[in-house]
C-alpha cells in the first residue's frame, strides 16, 4: 500500500510541476523551421523561403526551399523573419528572473559587465549545464575600479587592505587574477567615472596609463579581453592605447580617439538607449539630476556613434540594463537607435548579432545562422529591413535548439 501511495504521489508531483519549456508539439532532437525569410547575421542581403534544420542544439543546414526530416518537429514560419539571437554586449544581470527576461526578449547571449558575488558566472554555469530557459553569459564578475564594491571584500576578505582604494599596477593585476580565478570570461574596468550616479562626473578619468596597461596585460596573459567603461575622451584614449577590446559608452570621444580605435580594431559599444533611460521617467534610472545629464549627453553620444560608423569603427549593440523589474530597455531599442544614427538596418542588426559575437570572441559559436553554430534564433513578424521598428516584435525565441518562447500557432 505504501509503495502505491508513493507512486501516486510522485506521478501527482510530476504532473503539477511546470516544464521549463512549453511546446506546441512534443520536443524532438530535430527541429525544422520552414518558409523563413532569413537575415543570417553575416550576408549583405536577406534570403527568402529558407529551411533551417536544427539537430541536437546546433544548426545542421540552411537551404532554399522546403526540406523534410522524418520524425522532426516542424515550425512553419509562413514568411516571417528569422534572425540570429541577439548578443547583448553590455548587461548587468544578477539573478535568474532577470536572465529569463533577457532571453524572452530575444537576447540569447549576454556579456555581463559587473555584478556582485559572481552571480553572472553562476547563471552562465547553469545555462551551460543545460538550463535552456537561461541565456548564455560571458561573465566579468566585479568591475575593476578604484573603489571596489563592498561586496567584493565579502568574497575576498584577504583583500581588505584595498578597501580604502585600489591603485597601483601590481594591485590591479592581483584583482584581475582574482576575477579570472573565480571564472571571469572578460574583465570590466573603468576609464572614467559613471554617468548613472548623480554625484559622479562621467568625464573624469580614474585610472592611470600604467594601471590600465597592467589591467589589459594581466588579462591578456590569460587570453581574456578587457571592456573599458569610458565616457570621457582622455580615459577612453588611454584604454585604447593600453589595448582594451572595447570602449563602453564613449559619449565624448574625439576624432583622434575614434581614428585610433579604427586603427587598432577597438570596438565601440555606445549603449545609446540607456542614455535615453536617464531622461525618461521610470526605468533603471528615475532621478532629476540624471535626467538633466542625460539630455546633455544624448546628442553627443548620437553624434559620436554616427561619426564612428562613418569612419569604420566597429559598432556593437548593448543595453546596459539589468533586465530588472523596472527595466524598459531591450536590444531592439538599441538597434533602432543605431539606425537613427545613420547605420543601415542590416548593419545595425549585425551590430547586435555577428559583430557583437566577434567583439566577445565567440563568433565561432553564435551570432549567425549558419551550419554548425549553436541554434540561438529569434523570429519576428515583419521585415526589419523595411521598417527597423518591426524588430521589437519578437514572436519566437530558440535557445540552444529549444523553443523557449512561441507566440505563433504551430
Amino acid at each position: 500500500m505504501k509503495s502505491k501511495l508513493c507512486l501516486l504521489l510522485i506521478v501527482f508531483l510530476l504532473l503539477m510541476t511546470p516544464a521549463v519549456v512549453s511546446f506546441g508539439q512534443p520536443q524532438t532532437k530535430t527541429l525544422v523551421l520552414t518558409h523563413a525569410n532569413l537575415i543570417d547575421g553575416v550576408s549583405a542581403t536577406a534570403l527568402n523561403d529558407v529551411t533551417v534544420i536544427i539537430k541536437d542544439g546546433r544548426i545542421d543546414s540552411v537551404s532554399a526551399g522546403v526540406e523534410t526530416v522524418p520524425g522532426a518537429t516542424v515550425l512553419d514560419l509562413k514568411g516571417r523573419w528569422l534572425l540570429p539571437g541577439f548578443v547583448d554586449a553590455h548587461a548587468h544581470v544578477s539573478d535568474m528572473r532577470a536572465a529569463r527576461a533577457a532571453l524572452s526578449s530575444g537576447s540569447t547571449t549576454l556579456r555581463c559587465l559587473g555584478v556582485n558575488h559572481f552571480a553572472d558566472a553562476g547563471i552562465r554555469d547553469l545555462s551551460r549545464a543545460g538550463a535552456v530557459d537561461l541565456p548564455d553569459v560571458i561573465a566579468a564578475g566585479y568591475h575593476v575600479r578604484p573603489r571596489m564594491a563592498e561586496e567584493f571584500f565579502m568574497n575576498f576578505p584577504a583583500m581588505s587592505n584595498l578597501m580604502t582604494g585600489l591603485s597601483g599596477a601590481e594591485n590591479v593585476r592581483r584583482v584581475v587574477r582574482l576575477m579570472i580565478e573565480r571564472g571571469a570570461n572578460v574583465i570590466k574596468t573603468m576609464g572614467t567615472e559613471r554617468a548613472g550616479l548623480p554625484d559622479t562626473d562621467p568625464r573624469k578619468r580614474i585610472f592611470t596609463d600604467e594601471e590600465l596597461a597592467a589591467i589589459v596585460d594581466e588579462a591578456r596573459r590569460h587570453n581574456i579581453f578587457v571592456a573599458c567603461h569610458a565616457h570621457g575622451d582622455e580615459g577612453a584614449q588611454a584604454a585604447v592605447r593600453a589595448g582594451a577590446r572595447s570602449i563602453e559608452h564613449g559619449t565624448y570621444l574625439s576624432d583622434q580617439t575614434l581614428a585610433l580605435m579604427k586603427e587598432r580594431g577597438t570596438y565601440l559599444v555606445p549603449t545609446i538607449a540607456t542614455v535615453i533611460d536617464l531622461i525618461d521617467p521610470g526605468g533603471d534610472y528615475d532621478n532629476p539630476v540624471l535626467a538633466v545629464r542625460g539630455r546633455a549627453m544624448l546628442p553627443r553620444i548620437r553624434e559620436v556613434t554616427a561619426k564612428a560608423a562613418k569612419m569604420g569603427v566597429r559598432i556593437v549593440a548593448g543595453t546596459d540594463t539589468s533586465y530588472g523589474p523596472a527595466s524598459i530597455r531591450r536590444m531592439p531599442h538599441e538597434i533602432i537607435e543605431l539606425v537613427a544614427c545613420g547605420m543601415s538596418q542590416m548593419d545595425a542588426i549585425k551590430a547586435a548579432t555577428s559583430v557583437s559575437a566577434a567583439c566577445l570572441g565567440i563568433d565561432n559559436r553564435v551570432g549567425a545562422v549558419k551550419k554548425a553554430l549553436e541554434a540561438d534564433l529569434v523570429v519576428i513578424d515583419r521585415n526589419p529591413l523595411a521598417d527597423i521598428t518591426a524588430i521589437q516584435d519578437v514572436l519566437v525565441v530558440i535557445n540552444n535548439g529549444h523553443v523557449v518562447v512561441n507566440r505563433i500557432a504551430w
